[in-house]
C-alpha cells in the first residue's frame, strides 16, 4: 500500500523546484517593476506575499504547485485521496510546514501512510500520481 505514498526524496525535490521556480518570479517581478516608475511600495509587497505566502496554498488548492507538478505528487484529503484539500486545509498546512522546516518531515517515517506533520494537522496526504 506504501507504494501510493512519495518518498522523502520526492516531496523535498517539490520543495526544491518550487522555491527556484519562486526565486525566478522574483526576479522577473524586479525587472518588471524596472519598467515603471515609482512603482508603490504595496505593489512590492503585495508581489512578495502573494509568492511567498500565497504561492503554494492557492496552488495546492486548485490542483498542484509546480514542483508538486513535476515530482508527480499531489495533496490530496486523508478521506478521499481523489479530492483535493480545500483552500482552509491548505491555509493550515501551509505555516505548519514552514514553521517547523524539514522537522516537519520527521513523522514520515514513522506513518504508513507517509504523512508529515503537516499533513496530519491539515487532514492532507501526499500521494503519486
Amino acid at each position: 500500500m506504501n507504494e501510493n505514498y512519495p518518498l522523502l526524496r520526492a516531496r523535498v525535490q517539490s520543495s526544491v523546484i518550487d522555491l527556484v521556480f519562486i526565486i525566478i518570479l522574483m526576479y522577473l517581478f524586479t525587472h518588471l517593476f524596472a519598467f515603471f516608475q515609482n512603482v508603490p511600495d504595496e505593489v512590492r509587497l503585495g508581489a512578495f506575499l502573494f509568492l511567498f505566502v500565497g504561492y503554494e496554498p492557492i496552488c495546492t488548492a486548485l490542483g498542484a504547485t509546480l514542483g508538486h507538478y513535476l515530482s508527480r505528487i499531489r495533496v490530496r484529503k486523508f478521506s478521499d485521496t481523489s479530492q483535493r484539500i480545500n483552500f482552509l486545509q491548505s491555509c493550515i498546512r501551509y505555516p505548519i510546514k514552514v514553521a517547523l522546516g524539514m522537522y516537519a518531515y520527521l513523522s514520515i517515517s514513522r506513518n504508513p501512510q507517509r504523512r508529515a506533520i503537516h499533513d496530519l494537522a491539515a487532514g492532507s496526504v501526499m500521494i503519486k500520481v
